[in-house]
């Protein structure tokens, strides 16, 4: 997935491996995390498909810097993926792991992880609240202003996804203290 993430990036604009990974920050990493480290050995692997070019813009003062952009053979490539019709929802969750054994810890301690989870989910959606002026900055490098509206589709679905885990981690709650009565 990560690789055609970058596929889909460069399909946008040349970028160099930096750029990527501070279009992540901004973007893609609420629902996908990537590390700088996975991104250069991912751009290593698309360079080696041929997927990927890489020009080196030599620079004054500084390092040499690397900048990517796709092939015609990776574009192919990132369509292909994107024409996969099959839904691919992740049914391994390791929240849910967890929780289904946690009968075995206290009504307090079970209380406490659920009001933590409710904590971080409220940070994401706060900081996802942030996203659309990402977007705006970013669209103003497409050609089709369309392709934006895609990237608010994202955001839009990482917000409901949000407030339904907050949602039922307090329930979750809820029913931990309604138990303890």
């Amino acid at each position: 997935m990560l690789k055609h993430g970058i596929l889909g990036l460069l399909n946008y604009y040349d970028l160099t491996g930096y750029e990527i990974m501070e279009v992540f920050r901004d973007s893609l990493n609420f629902f996908w995390n990537a590390q700088t480290s996975q991104i250069y050995r991912e751009l290593q692997g698309l360079e080696q498909k041929g997927w990927v070019e890489k020009t080196v813009v030599s620079q004054q003062g500084k390092p040499d810097k690397n900048v990517f952009s796709i092939t015609p053979e990776g574009k192919t490539e990132l369509l292909l993926w994107l024409a996969k019709d099959e839904a691919m929802m992740a049914f391994r969750n390791p929240l849910l792991m967890k929780v289904f054994f946690m009968g075995e810890r206290s009504r307090e301690e079970n209380i406490r992880y659920f009001k933590r989870l409710i904590e971080e989910y409220e940070k994401l959606l706060e900081g996802l609240a942030l996203v659309p002026r990402y977007i705006e900055a970013y669209s103003a490098y497409l050609d089709e202003k369309e392709k934006a509206l895609f990237w608010q589709m994202t955001v839009d679905y990482g917000g409901r996804n949000l407030q339904m885990c907050i949602d039922w981690a307090k329930d979750c709650v809820r029913r931990l203290e309604e138990t303890g009565e």
